[in-house]
């Protein structure tokens, strides 16, 4: 399920735009505040952000500008008071995708957040391909050219994940987090042994790699 964090620090307005994102399908998680948000990023995969701009501790400015640091492609709509061209322009060159001044219709919110997401290839986008490799998640298949990959089921979910965010970074604990149950007893180095068999699997597949950051996690590149 697509998870989308939110960072608003008016209770009531928070409490509102989480409501109407469980209730179009979407999960989601609250924050008070940019310091807030930035540690959640940096815990955990989110598929979209929404974000105030005039909030304690860390500002939407500051904070898109530090999620753009970690990721390149998670879309960023900020929902604000602030109306001027100048604050819109400096949004948008800090790379966020979409701005929302308050108030606003609920509707038209939800609206934007099924285009962003749909821009993003991540509602709707079962299926990816990267030269000859193909892969299919309705199917549940993984095609290099004619051969099959004998995938494990954690393994394509994981491998999916990394190919729909090419050079996005995902940490060791945000792959737990999000790939293993929370009763078991995966670590770090259970990642670590996973990955190698993902390399090894993929080995032939010429349009990607998976990549080690050292010190954080994996991802994919595309070549």
């Amino acid at each position: 399920m697509i998870k989308i964090l939110v960072a608003e620090d008016d209770k009531a307005l928070r409490s509102l735009i989480c409501s109407s994102l469980t209730a179009s399908g979407y999960e989601y998680a609250p924050c008070e505040n940019g310091d807030e948000a930035l540690n959640a990023m940096q815990e955990q995969a989110y598929d979209m952000l929404i974000t105030d701009v005039m909030m304690p501790k860390l500002d939407g400015f500051s904070l898109a500008k530090k999620i753009r640091e970690l990721d390149s492609q998670i879309p960023i709509l900020f929902v604000t008071a602030l109306d001027d061209k100048l604050s819109m322009k400096r949004g948008f060159e800090l790379g966020i995708d979409d701005y929302l001044v308050k108030p606003f219709d609920i509707e038209i919110l939800l609206m934007r957040v099924k285009a962003l997401l749909r821009r993003a290839n991540i509602e709707r986008s079962r299926e990816l391909s990267v030269g000859s490799f193909r892969m299919n998640k309705d199917e549940h298949t993984a095609y290099n050219g004619s051969e099959e990959l004998p995938l494990t089921v954690r393994e394509f979910e994981i491998l999916f994940k990394l190919l729909s965010f090419p050079k996005r970074t995902f940490t060791r604990t945000q792959l737990m987090n999000e790939f293993w149950d929370f009763d078991s007893s995966a670590t770090s180095r259970t990642v670590d042994v996973l990955m190698v068999k993902l390399r090894e699997k993929t080995a032939g597949c010429e349009g990607f790699e998976i990549v080690t950051v050292r010190g954080l996690g994996y991802k994919a590149v595309l070549r």
